[in-house]
Formats: C-alpha cells, sequence, structure tokens
C-alpha cells in the first residue's frame, strides 16, 4: 500500500490560499490552490485498491448522469462492483465516493496536514474542528451530482479532470424550506428538490486539478464534471456553530409537529444555549 508523504514546507495550502480562506470563513465560499494534485494516494488504481478493502457501508457507487433533484430512491445502480467501476471509470458512466477514508493511517495523516494547516484559523471563529472526515469522489465524464446540502464545513480539493461546483447562498427558505432543513437535521437525506428558476442564484466555480473550492455549512450546490475523468478529495469537519444549528432545526421539527411556537434560529446558533438545553430536554423525553 501507498504510504502518505507530507507536502513539501509551504503545506497542502499556500499562504494565498490561507489568506482567501481566513477572508471567507465560515460564511462565504471561496476558491483556493492546493498542492495535493498528482499525490500517489490518489491516483485511480490505488484508490480501486482501497475501495476493495473498505467496508461495504464505506462505499457509495452508482451511475452518473442524473437529474438535478434526483430522489434517493430512483438512484441507479451500475451493475459493477466497486473496484470495476473505479477501473473503467472513463468509460462506464458512473459515480463513486469512499467515505470516511480517514479510517485507513495513511489518509488520516493526509487529512490531518490539510487540517492543521486551516485551524488557526477555524479556531478563533467556529471554536475546536469537530467530526473530522474525509470523502474522495471518483467520477465519469460529464457526471453530475445532484442538487443538495451537506452539514458540515467543506472544501473540495482537485485532483483529475475538471468539474464546476454551481454554489447557492446558504439560508435561503426559497431554495431550503425550513421543513427541510428540519428533515435533514432529523436524519432525511440531503438531495433536494430542483427547479430551474433556482439556477440564476447560482455561482459557478470551475475547479481544474490543484483548485479548491471552500463551501459554507448547509450552502446548496450540484456539480457538473467536465470531459474527462474527475478525481477529487473534500476534508470537512463541524463546529458548535454547524452542530448547534442541527440541535435547533431537529429542535423546530419536535415544536412544528405539536403546533408549538418555533425557535428563531440566530447567524451564532451556538449561543442559543436555552433553547438548546430545550432541544436537549425534549429528545430525552421523547417529546
Amino acid at each position: 500500500m501507498t504510504h502518505y508523504k507530507p507536502i513539501a514546507a509551504a503545506g497542502i495550502f499556500g499562504g494565498e490560499a490561507l489568506s482567501a480562506f481566513s477572508m471567507a470563513y465560515p460564511d462565504a465560499h471561496a476558491h483556493l490552490a492546493h498542492g495535493l494534485a498528482g499525490h500517489p494516494l490518489l491516483a485511480r488504481e490505488v484508490l480501486a485498491q482501497v475501495a476493495e478493502r473498505m467496508p461495504a457501508s464505506s462505499v457509495e457507487y452508482n451511475l452518473g448522469n442524473v437529474p438535478l433533484g434526483l430522489r434517493p430512491e430512483d438512484t441507479p445502480e451500475n451493475g459493477l462492483s466497486v473496484g470495476e467501476t473505479i477501473r473503467t471509470i472513463g468509460d462506464n458512466g458512473s459515480w463513486a465516493v469512499l467515505k470516511n477514508v480517514e479510517q485507513l493511517t495513511e489518509y488520516a495523516e493526509l487529512l490531518n496536514e490539510a487540517l492543521g494547516q486551516l485551524e488557526p484559523y477555524v479556531l478563533p471563529k467556529t471554536g475546536p474542528m469537530l467530526h473530522r472526515e474525509a470523502f474522495i469522489f471518483v467520477t465519469s465524464p460529464d457526471s453530475v451530482t445532484p442538487f443538495h446540502i451537506d452539514p458540515e464545513h467543506n472544501i473540495l480539493l482537485q485532483i483529475e479532470g475538471e468539474k464546476t461546483m454551481f454554489v447557492f447562498p446558504a439560508g435561503n427558505e426559497e431554495l431550503v424550506p425550513a421543513t427541510r432543513s428540519e428533515a435533514f437535521a432529523q436524519g432525511g437525506h440531503r438531495n433536494l428538490e430542483w427547479r430551474e428558476v433556482f439556477q440564476d442564484k447560482a455561482t459557478p466555480v470551475l475547479l481544474r486539478p490543484g483548485e479548491a473550492v471552500l463551501m459554507p455549512v448547509k450552502a446548496p450546490h450540484y456539480v457538473r464534471n467536465g470531459g474527462l475523468v474527475s478525481v477529487s478529495i473534500s476534508v470537512t469537519w463541524r463546529s458548535e456553530r454547524s452542530v448547534a444549528e442541527g440541535e435547533l432545526h431537529a429542535f423546530n421539527s419536535r415544536l412544528r409537529k405539536r403546533g408549538w411556537p418555533l425557535v428563531s434560529i440566530s447567524a451564532r446558533p451556538e449561543r442559543q444555549s436555552l433553547a438548546r438545553l430545550g432541544y436537549r430536554i425534549a429528545r430525552k423525553l421523547g417529546i
């Protein structure tokens, strides 16, 4: 197995990228440069071998040319194994993700190096970097990742090929109604309903090898691959702020079902101590 080799002294993110990250985090997206393109741990054959030895729960793969508003239950299978999917990704019209690769030591080291550079900029704004995870995506030319949201702070780093991330503003209830945020906080699927009128709200971010995008928590987005195979890695973390927001949406879901007044969620939900306590009591009591 290929072992992790730390990036040279400059690190995965250079000075300009760290400055751009610091200015944008945590509420805006940012286009960054990185030094992971061409890393041997992210070569396709290595990834195929890694996928074959990961637990089935840690890999997901299916056909990749799908509608933007795809319902989870309609996701089409490709009829291949995960190893076959990755090895023939140039021709099979598919999409594969290796989840939580930090469970493998060499990828945990890579994740820790990346997040270690960011931590001094994160701590003063949102506190400790919690639930650190990494996900690797291998996708066929012209594949689509449907319109969705994610619960983490996320940086997607492009390794091979090109893709365009269409980023939409977080906190827009036309895109993500409050009831959808509440369902998501209670374990609902990440995919969202898509309407063509949403497109005008998108900011396209083209990612080539050596480029990355910082995504705010729950900023809706979808992805279109270019004409080549794409390999990318997401490094993610949660914060007290993102955890608190999820707790308050989950609380509102419980309150809404009973016809009780909802909690107003501020821009700093981690400071809403009484409401968070109320959620924990309600959850414990099964309300």
